[in-house]
C-alpha cells in the first residue's frame, strides 16, 4: 500500500488540531448538559464509503449544511493516535459522562482489545465526540461503534470502475496501480471490521440508507439524508 507522504500526514495533523479547537469553542458556548433528552449521545450521521466512492466529499457538504462538525477518516485516525488531543477530549467530560463512558466501553472489552491499542483509542475518541455534541463521522467503523438507537447511517456505493478512476485521479496514479491500491486498502478495511465486529464490510443491514453516487448527484443525496433527519425529528 502506498505510504502517505509526510506533507499529507502534517496536513491531517493540522486539520485535526483545527477541528478540535473549533469543537472546544462550540463546547464552551453550549449550555452544560449531557446528550439531550436523556440519550447517551447526541444525534449524528455516519457516512461509510468504499475506496474512491466520494463519500468524504459528500459528508463535508452535508456537515456544512447541518452546521455540524465533520470528523473524517484522517481526523479520527490522527485524534486516536495523538495522546494530547485525546487528553483534551477527556477533559471535556464531567462525572456523568465518565460513568456512561466506562459502561459503554465494557461492550468493546474482549480478549483481543488492549487498553492502549489503536482500536481502543479510536473507540474512545468517537464516543467522546458523540457524547458532547452532534457530528458527522466518516468511516473508521463509526456506525458500528456508536449506539444503534441513535443516528443515521449512510453508505455511499459506486461501481468498482468508477471508484478506481476516482482514486487514480485523486492520487495521480495509472488505472492499473490504482486498481491494485484500492484492492489492498479495501482488504485491510474488511479485516478490521471482521476482527473487531465480526461483520462483513459491505453488509447492507448496517445502514439506514444506501446511495449509488453514480445515479444520484451529491445534492440529491444530501437532500435525501436531510429528509430522513427531518422525518426522524433530528432536525427541523
Amino acid at each position: 500500500m502506498i505510504e502517505k507522504p509526510a506533507s499529507q500526514k502534517l496536513a491531517a495533523a493540522k486539520l485535526a488540531e483545527r477541528q478540535l479547537r473549533n469543537w472546544e469553542l462550540t463546547q464552551a458556548q453550549r449550555p452544560v448538559r449531557s446528550s439531550g433528552s436523556g440519550a447517551a449521545v447526541f444525534d449524528f450521521v455516519t457516512v461509510a464509503n468504499n475506496v474512491g466512492g466520494g463519500g468524504g466529499e459528500l459528508a463535508a457538504q452535508l456537515a456544512k449544511r447541518l452546521r455540524w462538525p465533520l470528523f473524517d477518516r484522517d481526523i479520527l485516525t490522527e485524534m486516536a493516535g495523538n495522546d494530547e488531543l485525546r487528553s483534551r477530549l477527556y477533559k471535556a467530560m464531567d462525572e456523568r459522562d465518565l460513568n456512561w463512558f466506562e459502561s459503554a466501553m465494557r461492550s468493546f472489552l474482549h480478549s483481543d482489545l488492549k487498553r492502549e491499542d489503536y482500536f481502543h483509542r479510536l473507540t474512545e475518541t468517537i464516543l467522546f465526540l458523540a457524547r458532547k455534541g452532534p457530528a458527522v463521522f466518516v468511516g473508521r467503523a463509526s456506525d458500528l461503534i456508536l449506539p444503534t438507537t441513535k443516528g443515521v447511517r449512510v453508505k455511499i456505493v459506486a461501481s468498482l470502475e468508477h471508484r478506481i478512476a476516482n482514486f487514480a485521479r485523486a492520487n495521480g496514479l495509472t488505472l492499473k496501480v490504482a486498481a491494485r491500491e484500492v484492492g489492498v486498502i479495501e482488504r485491510a478495511r474488511a479485516r478490521f471490521i471482521q476482527k473487531h465486529f465480526h461483520r462483513e464490510i459491505n453488509d447492507p443491514a448496517r445502514f439506514d440508507l444506501l446511495i449509488n453516487i453514480e445515479r444520484v448527484s451529491s445534492r440529491e443525496a444530501i437532500d435525501v439524508i436531510l429528509s430522513l433527519l427531518r422525518e426522524r425529528k433530528i432536525i427541523d
